[in-house]
C-alpha cells in the first residue's frame, strides 16, 4: 500500500465558496455534471453496472490520488483512474472510495500524532477525537468540546470519533459513536428546542428563522452530520433534498418548494399558469411574504424595495414567485443556514464528496436509502427447490 502522506498534496480547485478537486472535463466544459438539477437523462442511467461490479476501488482510488507531477517526478506515467467520471460509479462504489479517503485521512493524523509525541520528549499521545458526554446535558457538552477542537487543534476533527458517556465504563467499538449522534439528532430537532420546524405536509424540518439559539448551535449541527459521514454513521435526518443541494454550493429555488412546502408550490404555480388581464383584481397581492415567527405572531417582508404597493399582474408574476422562493429558500434562514453548512465544511472541506456525489447521492450518503422498491425486490428472485437463483440485479 502506499505511503498515506502520498495522499495529502492533492490540488483542490476552489470557486467562490467551495473547494472541489480538479476536474478536467467540468473545467473545460465549466459545468459539473453532478450540478445539473433534472438531466435529459437520469443520472442512473450513465452507472456502468458491469464495472461498478468488478473495480477494484482501493487502486483506482490510489491511481486517483497520486498527483500527476508527484507521477512525473518519480517517473511513472499518470495513471487513469474511474474517479475522475464519477458519473459512471453507482453511489455504493464512491462510498467505497470517501471510506478509503477518510480512512487514509484517521491514519495519517493518528501517525503525525504519535511523531508529535516524540519530537516533544513523550507528551501525551491523543490519536483520537475524544468526547466525554454527559447525557442529560449532550448539546451543551458537545458544543463546548467541539468548539475547543475548532478554535485550539482543529486537525483532531479528522481523527477518528471515539465517544464516552460520564460514569459510564464501556469502550467506543462504533455503538457508543452511533448512539451519540442518535441522542444529539433527537435532541436538536425536538420542536421544544426552537431550533428547527416540523413541516407536517412533507414530515421534514426545516430551519426556524426565528430561533433564538446562536449561530454556534448550528455551526454544531453541521459539524455533527460532517462526523457522522465523516466516521460512516447513517443518521435518522428528516431534511428537505434542497439543503444537500445548498450544502454543494447551489441557491434553491421555486422547484425546491415542492418537494417540502407543497402547499404553497401549488399556490405559486396557480398564479404562474392565470392568464387572464385581471390577475391584479383577482389576486390582490402585493410584492411581499408573510409568515409566523416562534411565538405565533404574523411577521409580513417587502420582497423588493416599495413592494407594498406593487400588484403582482401579468408582467412580474415570474419576478414576484422567484423573489417569494428566493425569500422563503434563501434569505429567511441565511444566518442558520451560513452557520450550518460552515459546520459541516469544518470536517469536509479536504474531502472529494462535493466532487463525486450528487445532491441525491449526498442525502444517501448521509440518510441511508429512504425508499425500497419492494415489488423490485420480489421479481428479482427466483426460488426454485430451496434455493434463491438471482435474476435481476436490483438498483
Amino acid at each position: 500500500m502506499m505511503d498515506a502522506d502520498n495522499f495529502s498534496s492533492i490540488e483542490i480547485a476552489g470557486n467562490a465558496s467551495r473547494k472541489r478537486y480538479h476536474d478536467p472535463i467540468s473545467e473545460e466544459m465549466s459545468l459539473s455534471p453532478l450540478d445539473v438539477r433534472s438531466p435529459l437523462i437520469p443520472q442512473e442511467e450513465f452507472y456502468n453496472e458491469p464495472l461498478n461490479e468488478t473495480i477494484e476501488m482501493d487502486r483506482d482510488f490510489a491511481n486517483w490520488k497520486m498527483p500527476q507531477d508527484q507521477a512525473m517526478y518519480s517517473g511513472d506515467k499518470h495513471k487513469f483512474s474511474f474517479m475522475s467520471h464519477p458519473f459512471i460509479l453507482s453511489p455504493a462504489t464512491k462510498a467505497q472510495a470517501l471510506y478509503y479517503d477518510n480512512r487514509i485521512m484517521m491514519y495519517r493524523e493518528r501517525r503525525m500524532n504519535i511523531l508529535h509525541s516524540v519530537m516533544m520528549g513523550g507528551s501525551e499521545i491523543n490519536p483520537y477525537l475524544r468526547l466525554a458526554i454527559r447525557r442529560d446535558h449532550i448539546i451543551e457538552d458537545a458544543l463546548v468540546e467541539l468548539e475547543v477542537v475548532v478554535l485550539e487543534n482543529p486537525q483532531d476533527r479528522k481523527k477518528q470519533l471515539v465517544v464516552e458517556f460520564d460514569s459510564e465504563q464501556g469502550i467506543d467499538e462504533g455503538g457508543l459513536s452511533k448512539e451519540f449522534f442518535q441522542l444529539i439528532i433527537e435532541e436538536i430537532f425536538n420542536p421544544d428546542y426552537g431550533m428547527f420546524i416540523h413541516c407536517s405536509e412533507s414530515h421534514t424540518y426545516w430551519f426556524n428563522p426565528s430561533s433564538y439559539e446562536t449561530c454556534a448551535q448550528f455551526t454544531l449541527i453541521g459539524i455533527v452530520l460532517g462526523l457522522a459521514m465523516y466516521n460512516s454513521v447513517i443518521l435518522d435526518l428528516h431534511l428537505p433534498s434542497v439543503i444537500y443541494r445548498k450544502l454543494g454550493g447551489k441557491k434553491g429555488n421555486f422547484e425546491d418548494l415542492r418537494e417540502f412546502k407543497p402547499s404553497v408550490w401549488n399556490g405559486l404555480n396557480e398564479l404562474l399558469n392565470y392568464a387572464g388581464e385581471d390577475m391584479e383584481e383577482v389576486f390582490m397581492q402585493p410584492f411581499q411574504v408573510s409568515y409566523t415567527d416562534l411565538f405565533g405572531s404574523t411577521i409580513t417582508v417587502d420582497l423588493k424595495e416599495g413592494g407594498k404597493d406593487i400588484l403582482v399582474n401579468q408582467s412580474n408574476k415570474k419576478e414576484y414567485v422567484d423573489l417569494y422562493a428566493d425569500f422563503l429558500v434563501n434569505k429567511n434562514v441565511e444566518t442558520q443556514f451560513l452557520a450550518f453548512q460552515r459546520g459541516f465544511d469544518l470536517v469536509t472541506s479536504e474531502s472529494p464528496v462535493h466532487m463525486l456525489f450528487t445532491a441525491r447521492e449526498l442525502e444517501m450518503l448521509i440518510c441511508g436509502e429512504k425508499e425500497f422498491d419492494f415489488n423490485d425486490l420480489e421479481n428479482s428472485t427466483e426460488y426454485d427447490g430451496g434455493y434463491s437463483k438471482e435474476t435481476n440485479v436490483v438498483r
